[in-house]
C-alpha cells in the first residue's frame, strides 16, 4: 500500500487518531483477500472521520449516499462492497465490545455484509469448494454443510477450555495458529469467511492482551488467507502436509514484532520458491514456469494460451486494460472483457484502477 495516508496518522498523531488510522489501515487491506481495491472516495471519508468530522456512522451513511447517486453499472465492479465493508471493519475494530462466542462471530458477519450478501449472518446451507493458486487450483476441504453449526461451537468451547498459563511465547503462537486456522477452515458463511475470521481474531487477540496494531494485517491479507490455505491442505502422495508454520510467522511478526519476510510465493505447494529468501533471488520475477500450470489447469487450452501471451507481454510491471488486451491478441472488445473477468476471477490479475473498463495488471505472489 504504497502513499498510504493512513500511515502518518499511525506514525505522529495523538492516540485516538492512530487508533482510527490503524483501524482504516487494516480494514482497507483486508479487502485484498477477495482481490477488491476501494475507491479514491473512501479514503477521503476515512480522513474525515479520524480527523473527527465525522462519525462511523456518519460515513457509512455517506458511502450508502454515494453508492445511490453514483450506481456502479459494471457486475464485475465490486468497489461498493469493498468500500462499505471496510467502513464497517473500522468501525467494529474501533470498538473495545466484545464476547467470545459462535454468536459474535456471525455478529460480525452480519454487521460487515448487511445490503451485500443476502446470506449476511446466515450459515451456509451448502457445500463449497474454492480453487486456490496456492494450491495449483486445488481446493481445501471445507466444513460439511449439515455439520457447521456444531463445528463452530465445538471449537469455541475448546478454545474456552484452553489454559495459556505457563506456556511460552512459541507455544502460545503455535496454538493460536491452530485455533485460527480450524476456525477458518469450516467457512461457516458462503462469502466473506476470511474478512469476518480476521476481525474476529483481531478482537479475541486484545483480550489476550495483545493489541494487534500495526502493518502486518493491512499488508499481508492475502498471504494471511494463504497461509490459512496451507494450514488445512493435505497431499500426501506428493508429499504435502497441513501446516501452521506460515501462519505461525505471519503471528510472529503481529504480535512479537519480528521481520520474517511473507512472501506469497514461498506458501505454493510447488516448492519451487523456497530459496526465495536470499535477497538476490528474491528481487528477481518469477518465470512464466511457475505460474503457467495454474493458468493450463484452470482455463480452456485456448484461453491459456492466450494469457500465457498477455503474460509475456506485460509481466508484473506494466498495467493494461481491456484495448492493451484486444491489440495484443487481436480479439473483440467482448472477449477482452470476459477474459479480463475470468483472469480476475482465479486471482492471476489484480485491479490497479476500476473493474471491467479499469486497469489491472497480474498479480505477483
Amino acid at each position: 500500500m504504497n502513499n498510504d495516508p493512513f500511515k502518518e496518522y499511525i506514525k505522529e498523531s495523538e492516540p485516538m487518531k492512530r487508533d482510527k488510522g490503524y483501524a482504516w489501515h487494516t480494514a482497507i487491506g483486508l479487502q485484498a483477500v477477495d482481490g477488491l481495491k476501494t475507491s479514491e472516495y473512501l479514503t477521503q471519508t476515512a480522513i474525515r472521520n479520524i480527523e473527527g468530522e465525522i462519525s462511523f456512522e456518519e460515513a457509512d451513511a455517506l458511502l450508502q449516499t454515494y453508492y445511490k447517486e453514483n450506481p456502479i453499472r459494471d457486475a464485475g465492479d465490486r468497489t461498493e462492497e469493498a468500500d462499505k465493508v471496510s467502513a464497517r471493519i473500522a468501525a467494529i475494530l474501533s470498538e473495545r465490545a466484545f464476547s467470545f462466542t459462535p454468536n459474535e462471530y456471525l455478529s460480525i458477519h452480519r454487521k460487515l455484509f448487511t445490503g451485500i450478501y443476502s446470506h449476511a449472518g446466515r450459515i451456509r446451507d451448502y457445500n463449497i469448494t474454492k480453487k486456490e493458486w496456492v494450491l495449483n487450483g486445488a481446493t481445501v476441504l471445507y466444513g460439511s454443510a449439515t455439520e457447521l453449526r456444531a463445528t463452530l461451537e465445538y471449537d469455541f468451547s475448546e478454545e474456552k477450555k484452553f489454559s495459556y498459563r505457563n506456556l511460552s511465547m512459541d507455544e502460545i503462537i503455535r496454538h493460536l495458529a491452530m485455533f485460527i486456522s480450524r476456525l477458518w477452515q469450516i467457512h461457516v458463511f458462503g462469502e466473506g469467511n476470511t474478512r469476518t475470521t480476521a476481525v474476529f481474531f483481531i478482537k479475541y487477540l486484545r483480550t489476550l492482551g495483545f493489541e494487534a496494531a500495526n502493518d502486518i494485517f493491512a499488508e499481508n491479507a492475502w498471504y494471511f488467507r494463504n497461509a490459512l490455505v496451507r494450514a488445512n491442505y493435505n497431499d500426501l502422495k506428493n508429499g504435502i502436509h497441513e501446516t501452521t508454520e506460515y501462519l505461525e510467522i505471519f503471528l510472529r511478526n503481529l504480535l512479537l514484532n519480528e521481520n520474517h519476510p511473507l512472501h506469497n510465493r514461498t506458501l505454493h505447494i510447488s516448492g519451487i520458491f523456497k530459496e526465495a529468501e536470499k535477497p538476490d533471488i528474491e528481487a528477481a520475477e518469477p518465470d512464466i514456469d511457475v505460474i503457467k500450470p495454474y493458468i493450463e489447469k484452470n482455463f480452456r487450452p485456448k484461453t491459456a494460451g492466450n494469457i500465457i501471451k498477455l503474460f509475456e507481454t506485460f509481466r508484473y510491471q506494466e498495467i493494461f486494460g481491456r484495448s492493451d488486451i484486444m491489440e495484443v491478441l487481436d480479439i473483440k472488445s467482448s472477449r477482452a472483457s470476459e477474459m479480463l473477468k475470468e483472469m480476475a476471477g482465479c486471482g492471476v490479475i489484480e485491479a490497479v484502477s476500476g473493474y471491467g473498463k479499469g486497469k489491472y495488471r497480474f498479480r505477483r505472489r
